[in-house]
């Protein structure tokens, strides 16, 4: 009895696990060819990374023309979003409003971080970071990559 319920348990956990989206390789590319799509219609040039909800590193992509130091810079704004969980453009405000927010770790105060939410809008998956050119750029390549994959890039209410 005691060794069956564990089982059911167990299997249930699995079931629920499997239910839960997350944001895989697969994914992540998919925004990257989104982003890179729209930066290439405007004849821009991004690095871009894409963070799982726990800021790790999932896929990235520097087009040319781009340093390593705009790619970093990509990749904090992503990690940035996934530490705080709302867009670096918000991050200026809230350095603005709040003393010593600005100096708090994983707070980046330049657009072009933007959280990647289900097609829902329910759960948070990650974040996007783009950089390379303007911040208002920045930002609407991050958004044009999760919208091209089927995601969000807000919380539905």
């Amino acid at each position: 009895m005691r060794l069956t319920l564990i089982a059911a348990l167990i299997a249930a956990g699995a079931a629920q696990a499997q239910a839960s989206p997350t944001l895989d390789a697969k994914t992540a590319q998919a925004i990257i060819a989104g982003c890179a799509a729209h930066a290439s219609a405007k004849s821009q040039t991004h690095a871009i990374a894409v963070v799982d909800a726990g800021g790790h590193l999932v896929a990235a992509l520097r087009m040319d023309g781009n340093g390593s130091g705009i790619m970093d810079f990509a990749l904090a704004k992503a990690q940035a979003v996934a530490a705080w969980g709302f867009p670096t453009a918000q991050m200026e405000q809230s350095a603005r409003d709040t003393p010593g927010f600005a100096d708090a770790p994983h707070v980046v105060t330049v657009a072009g971080g933007v959280p990647i939410w289900t097609a829902d809008g329910k759960m948070r998956l990650g974040a996007v970071g783009a950089s390379g050119e303007a911040p208002a750029d920045d930002a609407a390549c991050a958004e044009a990559g999760i919208q091209s994959a089927g995601f969000r890039s807000s919380r539905v209410r």
